[in-house]
């Protein structure tokens, strides 16, 4: 049987094809322990990528996910495409190449999530590409729905740990989000942002 060797574990060659489907480029591409991939036939991935351990990819949606190259899911990463309470599938995920999402980041892309390339996520970062309807008081919020706008990061952006980014919202390109920051609105190309949250309310003197 052909294998695929990594420094992680030892993937049957079958298994990993019928896992990514024919559009994966098998020259180098590391998987983990204890990761979890679902309907896998329709992610497309490129060369030279890592899937850490202990991820979850799931690909229940309408449009797929896509990995350029050289792409890392760190450990603990969830790519979940689809709602948690049944019945709405999700659009999808495409990222482009050298980019990675950090550790134990979530990325609910239920709307469409575009990441470009060279993109860098630290630690715990959220994406939520959709948002519950809630405009009926009469009736329960989970029976609204959602919308799906989607998310869109542009090429060579660095989002530091512990950031939320809502959907709807575009980062453009070479921008800097600071750690702990909740990105609700559109950020233009090269900008910084920092939450401040350290600040003085009262002295205890």
């Amino acid at each position: 049987m052909d294998w695929i060797n990594s420094s992680y574990t030892r993937i049957p060659l079958q298994r990993l094809l019928e896992a990514f489907g024919k559009d994966c480029s098998l020259k180098i591409f590391l998987v983990g322990k204890d990761v979890t991939i679902t309907h896998g036939s329709h992610i497309r991935c490129g060369r030279n990528g890592k899937f850490e351990d202990h991820s979850e990819i799931h690909d229940l949606c309408f449009e797929g996910l896509s990995f350029g190259d050289n792409v890392t899911i760190s450990r603990g990463v969830m790519i979940r495409p689809s709602s948690y309470y049944g019945g709405d599938l999700g659009k999808g995920l495409v990222m482009g190449d050298h980019s990675s999402i950090g550790p134990y980041d979530y990325v609910g892309c239920s709307g469409k999530i575009t990441i470009g390339s060279n993109v860098m996520f630290g630690p715990k970062c959220s994406l939520f590409a959709e948002n519950h309807v809630f405009s009926d008081t009469e009736s329960t919020i989970k029976s609204q729905g959602v919308n799906q706008n989607g998310i869109t990061v542009e090429d060579d952006c660095w989002i530091g740990s512990n950031v939320i980014i809502l959907d709807g919202v575009t980062i453009g390109k070479g921008s800097v989000i600071g750690g702990g920051t909740l990105i609700s609105k559109d950020v233009p190309p090269y900008s910084l942002i920092i939450d401040e949250r350290n600040k003085k309310i009262r002295s205890r003197k």
